[in-house]
């Protein structure tokens, strides 16, 4: 090899070692900061009975690479979870002030703030995305995530019930749909960058990241969302104007299935169980996994009078243990909303499989 070669060998070495983590395709991170198509978790509320106390930090995941639900390696509210290491790239992003890349972060109780966002969607969520891919994170969690100036973090609020999550890595076509979207339930953008290259595509995340009018709303939308890896997804938007049950006049109708659904009882009225049409919906009274790590959950299902029975052999799961974010009362009439769904076909029968399905 010539000296100059040789010379040089070390910091080619040297470059392609210190590659930053930016430089790599944004895209849903698991726990060991691989990149994954898509990943659910399902955060296990707090509790201080029975042999083995929960913190209301500890979680269930699956994802692409792990298809059964495992009980997660680190804490919800350590960078090494699987929600930290795919914000990180956010972040990063956000200190970095590349113009290249676009972000925004939305919820209707928003991080250090005393107001809720009565006039927003009730959706909680953050993208990524830069001209070739990026990731969204669909999410139950208030008051979450921290601002980027702050850093990586979970609030004390979202440790006493379940919470859920999923995180789906898109090409970049695909977010053009999901702007369109995002105009249907109006979230409640409190953190943004979307930089001029991408106004032609994305103008209505433009406008709501510069709280700009807003063109007319559709009273609600489906789409078919395509991963990366090309997992498909239905992804149910409604807006204010649609006061009806989304689980009962929309989602289990458009899936042609029954669904089981937990409400968040704490305010509002309650929904029961609803048979009036084809394909009925059914309140979860209560969830349990069979273990702490638990791969399966037993439903239980309220049975009261005046109300429907449920057939279980013929009963789709909605959620992966519902968290009592995953809203079907009142108030969940009156806001946008939205829920994403994978249908899955195994051994022909048409089921929703529990670890592909989070709602909000």
């Amino acid at each position: 090899m010539p000296a100059g070669s040789a010379r040089c060998l070390p910091a080619l070495l040297l470059l392609l070692s210190s590659v930053p983590l930016w430089a790599a395709e944004i895209s849903c991170r698991n726990e060991d900061g691989e990149t994954v198509d898509w990943f659910a978790l399902y955060k296990l509320p707090k509790h201080t009975k029975g042999q083995i106390p929960m913190l209301g930090l500890e979680y269930l995941y699956m994802g692409a690479l792990a298809p059964q639900w495992q009980l997660g390696k680190y804490l919800i509210n350590m960078t090494q979870s699987a929600l930290g290491q795919t914000l990180q790239q956010l972040y990063e992003t956000y200190e970095s002030k590349r113009n290249t890349t676009a972000y925004a972060i939305y919820n209707d109780e928003i991080p250090e703030s005393d107001s809720k966002g009565w006039k927003c969607g009730h959706t909680k969520g953050f993208l990524l995305l830069d001209k070739s891919q990026g990731f969204w994170v669909i999410h139950s969690v208030p008051l979450f995530p921290p601002i980027p100036e702050d850093g990586y973090g979970y609030p004390s609020t979202g440790e006493s019930f379940g919470q859920t999550a999923i995180c789906i890595t898109f090409k970049y076509d695909q977010f053009t749909e999901i702007d369109q979207q995002m105009l249907s339930y109006n979230p409640g953008v409190y953190s943004c960058s979307i930089p001029d290259i991408f106004q032609a595509d994305l103008p209505n995340l433009q406008k709501l990241c510069a709280k700009s009018r807003l063109p007319s709303v559709p009273v609600r939308r489906l789409s078919k969302l395509q991963s990366a890896h090309g997992e498909t997804f239905l992804h149910f938007a409604k807006s204010h104007l649609f006061i009806d049950d989304i689980y009962v006049a929309w989602m289990a109708q458009e899936l042609k299935t029954d669904l089981l659904a937990e409400s968040w009882q704490r305010s509002g009225e309650k929904l029961y169980s609803n048979c009036s049409l084809d394909y009925h919906v059914y309140n979860i009274n209560d969830s349990q996994g069979e273990n702490e790590g638990a791969d399966n959950f037993a439903w239980s299902i309220v049975q009261r009078k005046k109300h429907c029975t449920a057939n279980r052999d013929n009963l789709c799961s909605c959620i992966p243990s519902c968290s009592p974010t995953c809203q079907k009362m009142g108030r969940n009439r009156e806001m946008g909303a939205k829920r994403v769904c994978r249908r899955k076909e195994e051994e022909g029968t048409r089921q929703l499989k529990a670890k592909t399905l989070i709602k909000e």
